[in-house]
């Protein structure tokens, strides 16, 4: 019995397909570190949108009994904890996308 897959694995299917960056192949390390930095500084300004929320949202339903302030903390801290999902996610989707070829 002869397999047809038993001298190649995955990164031989994908090898092929998978694009070489163009222009962009040659940054390496330096272009990884930028887009690294960019991400954890997007996340950590999504993370004070959802503290300032937080923050708006309790001083708004307690201290000041404003409901506006209060519903507007509220959209602050889906908007903050959004960002922070969204952009954490990238790396997986971007992976996923590559190791994928399409």
């Amino acid at each position: 019995m002869i397999l047809a897959a038993e001298k190649g694995d995955i990164t031989t299917i994908i090898g092929g397909i998978a694009p070489n960056w163009g222009p962009f192949g040659s940054l390496g390390n330096e272009a990884r570190i930028m887009i690294e930095v960019v991400m954890a500084i997007a996340i950590l300004l999504c993370l004070g949108i959802a503290i300032w929320g937080a923050a708006k949202q309790r001083i708004g339903a307690t201290a000041l009994r404003d409901t506006f302030s209060a519903e507007q903390g509220k959209g602050l801290i889906v908007a903050g904890l959004t960002g922070v999902f969204i952009i954490g996610s990238l790396g997986t989707l971007f992976t996923i996308v590559y190791g994928m070829a399409v």
